[in-house]
């Protein structure tokens, strides 16, 4: 296994190289005297919003059983700057508040009613606010046919910190009707580990059952609950991401994309406050919450490789079809295979619907175990069904207003477009969603 991902790593850095080669090989045959438009004529301002909520019964909190229910509302400004005729900045910020009653059972005994793993905690584990800032610079060539791009982000978590950075190429060719890119990506996270409640006395091989925790409180079935807990003494998580994408201009009515992504993690790769329950070890309750066997154990390193591509065929002025297909498969063992399509329909000079349609299926990872099917020999587990076989349904409907003449003002911002979208997503276990979104663009006069 690891010789291959060698070998990934060789073959991306080889095409890496002949993609920026052929960039610098080609020669600027722009007239740089001529009128050059710019990139970006004024300030943008984009404000997005969105409202999700999901419920199931597989919740990986409490060892794949229990309730998923979820919801979040998130705040999104992006603000994109010229800079001059070239360059261009682009500020993004996001703030995302959610209640989840999964995660508020990491500490099920916190709230004023009975623990059960199929009712949300009411303590303050139950909600928490994650916000992102990154800002991204491009450069475009005087000819228009190379950019240049770069970009920094933060964001934080009450369980964690992250960094990123990374940059980008894009040439095009063959008057514009061929494009070829590359990005790369580099994450550098930071875990503040947060264990179930019940297992934390039991670190480092401590008598647990001697501390104060559950002085208080009557074990039910396996009274002689000993479980073995270790924390986690990698704290850290990094990864590395390349992409190469290709476009083509097929025809007149025909455009079609081609895109291969790498992707190496390394380093704590499980989740540390999902629980795990073994077939081999009997049950023990404290109220009717069932304690913890263990917690997810995954390999410290995982290669994830993406390849897919996009068609979009302009039936006329009216209709346009686009199909994505994009195949998946990583070194746990899971293969996934993505097909959507989407046709909008444009009803007047300002309005267009968008209904669409995605299909999902994806094999299990070698490590996911349903409730109490792991045992505790084993080296890797997890019940997190979002590493389990199955196979979803998504159906979308949106409608986009636009006015390129921006009669409409806030302030000095013009309203360019409105975008609003619905999802509906089922998978063909218990779990099921549902996400609102709202967009609106404004330039600035």
């Amino acid at each position: 296994m690891k010789q291959q991902r060698h070998k990934f790593k060789f073959i991306v850095l080889l095409i890496a190289c002949m993609l920026c080669g052929a960039g610098y090989a080609q020669q600027n045959t722009g007239a740089t005297n001529s009128y050059k438009k710019r990139v970006l004529e004024t300030t943008e301002v984009d404000f997005l919003s969105s409202y999700y909520s999901q419920n199931g019964d597989n919740a990986a909190v409490t060892g794949g059983i229990g309730t998923e229910e979820l919801t979040d509302v998130t705040g999104t400004i992006i603000v994109s700057v010229p800079l001059n005729d070239d360059d261009i900045l682009t500020i993004d910020a996001v703030v995302s508040a959610y209640t989840s009653a999964s995660s508020s059972n990491v500490d099920p005994f916190d709230g004023s009613e009975r623990a059960d793993s199929f009712v949300a905690s009411t303590g303050a584990s139950r909600s928490d606010v994650w916000t992102n800032l990154s800002g991204t610079y491009t450069h475009s060539s005087d000819d228009r046919n190379t950019m240049y791009s770069g970009n920094l982000s933060v964001s934080s978590e009450y369980d964690y910190f992250s960094f990123g950075f990374g940059g980008g190429l894009t040439k095009l060719f063959n008057e514009k009707n061929t494009e070829v890119s590359i990005n790369a990506n580099i994450f550098l996270d930071t875990w503040t580990p947060i264990y179930p409640t019940e297992l934390r006395p039991f670190a480092s091989g401590a008598n647990g059952l001697d501390n104060g925790f559950f002085l208080n409180k009557t074990i039910t079935g396996n009274t002689d609950y000993s479980p073995t807990f270790e924390k986690f003494t990698d704290e850290t998580r990094n990864s590395y991401s390349v992409g190469l994408g290709f476009s083509q201009i097929l025809g007149k009515n025909l455009q079609g994309s081609l895109a291969l992504d790498f992707v190496k993690q390394d380093g704590l790769l499980s989740t540390p406050f999902q629980r795990v329950y073994f077939a081999d070890i009997a049950d023990s309750f404290i109220q009717e919450f069932q304690l913890a066997d263990a917690i997810e154990q995954l390999p410290d390193s995982r290669f994830k490789v993406a390849g897919g591509g996009r068609l979009n065929w302009y039936i006329n002025e009216s209709v346009v079809l686009r199909s994505y297909y994009r195949y998946y498969f990583d070194d746990w063992g899971i293969n996934s295979h993505t097909a959507s399509v989407e046709v909008p329909i444009k009803l007047t000079d300002k309005f267009t619907v968008y209904p669409s349609y995605r299909f999902y299926q994806q094999s299990a990872t070698d490590y996911f175990y349903g409730y109490e099917e792991a045992f505790s020999t084993d080296t890797f587990y997890t019940s997190d069904y979002d590493l389990s076989k199955y196979s979803a349904n998504q159906f979308g409907m949106g409608v986009s207003y636009t006015d390129i003449f921006t009669k409409m003002h806030v302030w000095k911002l013009g309203l360019k477009s409105i975008d609003v979208k619905f999802y509906k997503y089922d998978r063909n276990t218990t779990f099921s969603s549902s996400i609102v979104t709202a967009g609106f663009k404004f330039v600035m006069d």
